[in-house]
């Protein structure tokens, strides 16, 4: 059995439940199960908080698991990403009151940090040199400034908006861009590793890719392939009218309707767009 964590609340859970769930992995039926067998996947599913995950990933009680990067470099695990999954996007800055802000990342010595990736924060100083106190905190740091028990925060930034209710203001290089990962043990490779990667990359792609087909004329062929390139190459069939090809190749979600555009303007016609349940690459 492969031995999966999955985070049981937050930001990342049900993103990573679906994700799996399309992957063709079982779902949780009450959304309280602790653990979940699959066993037609050989497969259990584990429901972690996410900052534990890596931890249990990197002692080998479990074989892979989906949290942040940001918490997985926070643990300090003997964990490795396996895979970027695309969503769970955010940035980790500094931030300090406003008319207080530090000219460059050597002005922060001395001055209290306050965060919650005590962790990432240590490590990222020590690579810089740079000699400050971190002071832990579980949750709302923006506030540890007005009470006294920081100078400095690092956080997670997304619009901005409450740092600047508490009166603070981001400096500097980003601490990091995290987003959602796979992460697994260390330079081990479990039984049925490499299949769950396979599936999930499978269902990111089909998340962002479409297939379009459209029929053109023969003289045309060259002209339309180069907008539809595809992944390697497009797939061309005869038709009934020899002077005619089917063709059909994958495009990008994003870009389809531009794609349409051009191969209209080319010469194709019957374009047609269908979604990708799922694929392998």
């Amino acid at each position: 059995m492969l031995r999966i964590a999955v985070p049981n609340k937050g930001s990342l859970s049900e993103p990573a439940i679906e994700l799996l769930r399309e992957a063709g992995y079982a779902g949780r039926r009450t959304g309280r199960e602790l653990v979940l067998h699959d066993r037609a996947n050989s497969v259990e599913l584990y429901f972690l908080r996410p900052r534990d995950i890596a931890v249990y990933v990197g002692s080998g009680r479990l074989d892979a698991g989906i949290t942040g990067r940001d918490l997985l470099l926070d643990s300090g695990a003997d964990a490795e990403e396996a895979l970027t999954l695309g969503f769970g996007a955010s940035t980790f800055r500094f931030a300090a009151p406003t008319g207080q802000v530090p000219d460059d990342v050597a002005g922060l010595a001395g001055r209290r940090v306050a965060t919650s990736y005590d962790g990432l924060v240590r490590t990222w100083l020590a690579d810089r040199g740079v000699d400050a106190p971190v002071v832990r905190l579980d949750g709302a740091v923006e506030i540890s400034v007005a009470l006294g028990v920081a100078d400095v925060i690092a956080d997670v930034v997304e619009t901005g908006s409450t740092l600047r209710a508490a009166g603070l203001e981001v400096f500097g290089e980003p601490i990091l861009e995290s987003e959602a990962v796979l992460v697994r043990r260390r330079g081990e490779v479990p039984a049925g590793l490499e299949t769950l990667v396979r599936r999930v990359q499978g269902v990111l792609v089909a998340r962002d890719y479409v297939m379009v087909d459209y029929d053109v004329h023969v003289d045309l062929l060259d002209e339309a392939s180069a907008v539809t390139p595809g992944l390697e190459s497009p797939t061309v069939s005869p038709l009934r009218d020899a002077s005619f090809v089917a063709v059909r190749s994958m495009v990008r979600r994003a870009e389809v309707n531009a794609v349409m555009d051009r191969l209209y303007e080319v010469g194709a016609r019957a374009i047609l767009v269908t979604t990708i349940h799922a694929c392998r690459i």
